[in-house]
């Protein structure tokens, strides 16, 4: 029977070659360990090459990698890095160095050994890929890929920026930006949440410069004044209308601009009728004249006048509080009127002509007399004429245009005869006519 020698393989189970060591020269055995046969040539356990001696080993996508000892099942794409052989190997019973860093990788391409499982290398960030600068590294389960930024796109092997404005994202403007983009909106509208619509500012809300009055628009705005102003030329301030330079009618007597509006005043003596009007005031009624005791208060246009109670001169005698008569027993009043009474008119500066202005009335007609009307006497010349209308009545006429503040006196005189009894008299109306300083 052939001797045998035991050998004892230590360590390294996966390196070429088992390394055994005779404990003893006497003990002599041929057994190997599992995956080894005794190779009779060399004297050594040989590894078995599982792939080639069993049938479909590895089944599916999987691939046999056969390593000293026994073999492995692994993906397609994967590859094993074995140390390689030394010349000291071929020679027999002679231990074989490993290289301190040199050793079998039984995990797939992209993975590496920890313990006993493999895990994923990230090529990334150890930089063992090859991605352009322009390009992301992303690492994968086993691998990498390598991306454009988002914002561009691949053309060959470079990353070039996509003009997102061709795509017409965004409502209004769009901005072009490396590797993105920004929308913009026309003035009076802001972007809305999305960063793509524009909705519109309610510049009235945010601060418009309007002086008076704010109006939003879609877009816009507009400015407007309240009444009495316009718009000035900016846009956004108001002026005052000057009413009063743009009419001479809008007042009787005389406009006063005011900020936004006008107001009309009326001159001493008269009071605003309305808004525009002026009429005058009766100081005789309302008792804000100046008259005393003895003297009765005549309303005039635009003020009063004073005149004396006692209004009858020599040799005329007072009846009543404006009548006085001369009386027949008296010599001196034989060529002078019977009788004198006193009244008063006003009119306004500026009448048009001619015009009636004072109607004479008998009070008293004697039978069969005849009546005539004159003007007697007085500050007459030119501005004043009678005109008789019949028997008993006449009219006195401006025939002129007269302009106060002025006063005339005029004795307007009736006469009447009657031929049958051969009897003449006469009676006279005192009229103070005073012409008021306005045409109101």
């Amino acid at each position: 029977m052939k001797a045998t020698y035991v050998f004892v393989c230590v360590g390294l189970a996966l390196l070429p070659g088992t390394i055994c060591q005779s404990p003893a020269e006497s003990e002599a055995y041929t057994d190997c360990t599992d995956g080894y046969e005794w190779d009779e040539q060399t004297q050594l356990c040989r590894d078995i090459n599982e792939c080639e001696t069993i049938l479909e080993a590895c089944r599916g996508e999987m691939k046999c990698f056969n390593h000293y000892g026994g073999y492995l099942c692994l993906p397609r794409s994967s590859y094993v890095i074995t140390a390689p052989e030394t010349a000291s190997q071929s020679e027999p019973n002679v231990p074989v160095p490993v290289p301190e860093n040199e050793a079998f990788n039984p995990c797939p391409l992209g993975y590496r050994a920890q313990g006993e499982s493999c895990v994923d290398i990230d090529e990334c960030e150890l930089n063992m890929h090859d991605c352009q600068p322009s390009q992301e590294c992303i690492n994968t389960v086993g691998t990498f890929t390598c991306q454009c930024p988002d914002g561009y796109s691949k053309i060959g092997i470079e990353c070039v920026d996509i003009d997102e404005c061709r795509y017409r994202y965004c409502q209004h403007r769009c901005v072009n930006v490396p590797g993105s983009f920004s929308c913009e909106c026309e003035p009076g509208f802001q972007l809305a949440g999305n960063n793509r619509s524009c909705v519109d500012v309610n510049e009235c809300e945010m601060g418009a410069p309007c002086q008076q009055r704010c109006y939003n628009s879609y877009g816009t705005f507009l400015c407007r004044c309240d009444q009495g102003y316009d718009l000035g030329p900016d846009g956004y301030s108001c002026n005052d209308i000057n009413e009063c330079s743009y009419s001479s009618i809008l007042c009787q007597y005389q406009c006063v601009n005011e900020p936004g509006k006008f107001s009309c005043v009326c001159p001493e003596g008269y009071e605003l009728l309305g808004s525009r009007l002026c009429q005058d005031v009766n100081e005789c009624e309302t008792g804000s004249h100046q008259c005393g005791e003895g003297q009765v208060c005549v309303n005039i246009h635009g003020g009063h006048q004073c005149v004396s109670a006692n209004r009858c001169q020599e040799p005329y005698i007072q009846v009543s509080e404006n009548r006085c008569i001369c009386p027949v027993v008296k010599p001196e009043c034989r060529d002078l009127p019977f009788s004198i009474v006193h009244r008063y008119m006003s009119i306004t500066s500026e009448r048009s002509v001619p015009s009636d202005i004072f109607q004479i009335q008998a009070t008293s007609v004697y039978p069969g007399a005849y009546n005539s009307f004159r003007i007697r006497s007085g500050d007459q010349n030119e501005e004043f004429y009678i005109r008789q209308i019949n028997n008993i009545s006449a009219m006195l006429v401006l025939a002129r245009t007269v302009t106060g503040p002025k006063e005339y006196v005029l004795d307007l005189e009736m006469q009447s005869v009657n031929p049958l009894m051969n009897y003449q008299t006469s009676s006279v109306l005192r009229l103070a006519v005073y012409i008021g300083p306005h045409v109101f």
